[in-house]
């Protein structure tokens, strides 16, 4: 009998689906399981036990370790436990440490570019878009620019956008810049830099050693991060005013880092998910924060906190402050470069934003009245 066309296009097509069939079989059979070798890496944070920080960084922790299927282990120690707070960084580039969860400030004695990657000055743009900057903008390249500038034998990612980190903690209302002049006030990286600016006496130190320092007479006033924070090491034991909005420290994210070599020698997949995880954390981080930092925020004015919104002309020293900063600082060619890089990717997303973006401070107004009292 002879065979009609439809007859040798349907057999083909039988033919051609058992073939696949046979090789989804094989493929159930020995799937492409990973060949990395078991790992575990030794991270400490620049946290103390206590800070939430130290949450957020065994958030990280714990999406490496549960999307490392038993082949790839961070095992997370607190700020003390092999190194100071400022000296995870050269732990991590000398191999002491295989990673570390701190922020680039505290490093920022090294260059002070390093502190552009997460407390630099405010073109109108916040923490979002410059983590953005980051994946998008150019930031990531300036980075690991930077640090082979440097010599440092690290490989880093970012991780959570901050919300704005206040003015701080003082012993009474800033009414103006004025009032900060002379006060004996702790802060980190180019934030140092802006307040001796603006005529403050700066020291900078860890969060762990604020409460001690007041205590000693070292410090007279300071800025930690959040109310979670700031509330857990006991300021409000110490101050009842918080000022709250500043351009000090207004786009910060956490750094993540590993020593190169170690990173180097792990395979393709196991380098993934340490850096997918970070962008993970990212989203779990910052919800967490609008939860705690919100909640503790009421908690201390339960315990007759009060609190103020930064004066609008401290907000304008401030940036006059930073213009002249700049002028100084951006006369190193690499300083101006990741400056420009900045300002660039800011004035574009910051208009977009700027301009698109719902009026929310009379929504809130409408249906809480009177409650911001600005």
């Amino acid at each position: 009998m002879e065979k009609t066309k439809d007859q040798v296009t349907r057999r083909k097509f039988l033919k051609a689906g058992a073939v696949v069939a046979g090789s989804a079989a094989a493929a159930v059979a020995m799937p492409n399981v990973s060949r990395a070798q078991t790992v575990a890496l030794k991270m400490q944070g620049a946290w103390g036990a206590n800070d939430i920080f130290n949450e957020f960084a065994e958030d990280y922790v714990k999406r490496v370790n549960d999307l490392g299927g038993g082949r790839l282990k961070i095992d997370y120690l607190v700020a003390g436990a092999v190194v100071k707070s400022f000296q995870v960084m050269d732990a991590v580039h000398r191999g002491v440490l295989d990673a570390g969860h701190q922020v680039t400030v505290y490093w920022y004695g090294k260059s002070k570019v390093a502190s552009l990657f997460g407390t630099g000055p405010v073109f109108g743009q916040n923490a979002h878009h410059i983590l953005g900057w980051i994946h998008y903008g150019g930031g990531k390249e300036l980075y690991a620019e930077l640090i082979a500038k440097l010599g440092l034998n690290t490989v880093g990612f970012f991780c959570m956008p901050m919300p704005t980190q206040p003015l701080g903690w003082f012993k009474s209302p800033i009414k103006t810049s004025a009032d900060m002049k002379g006060l004996k006030y702790r802060t980190v990286g180019l934030a140092a830099d802006l307040y001796q600016e603006m005529g403050v006496k700066v020291t900078q130190l860890p969060g762990g050693e604020i409460v001690p320092a007041l205590e000693k007479g070292v410090i007279e006033a300071f800025e930690y991060n959040n109310p979670t924070s700031d509330g857990r090491f006991g300021a409000a034991d110490v101050s009842k005013t918080y000022m709250m909005g500043s351009y000090h420290q207004a786009a910060e994210f956490f750094e993540i880092i590993f020593n190169k070599d170690k990173y180097g020698a792990l395979a393709p997949e196991q380098q993934k998910i340490l850096e997918y995880s970070a962008e993970a954390a990212s989203t779990n981080n910052f919800s967490k924060a609008l939860d705690n930092y919100s909640k503790d925020l009421q908690v201390l004015k339960g315990k007759g906190v009060k609190v103020y919104r930064t004066p609008k002309g401290v907000f304008e020293d401030q940036l006059t402050a930073w213009d002249t900063v700049l002028a100084r600082l951006e006369k190193d060619g690499f300083f101006a470069k990741v400056v420009k890089s900045q300002k660039e990717w800011s004035h574009r997303v910051a208009y977009y934003e700027l301009l698109n973006s719902a009026d929310y401070k009379t929504a809130f107004d409408h249906y809480f009245p009177g409650e911001l009292g600005f």
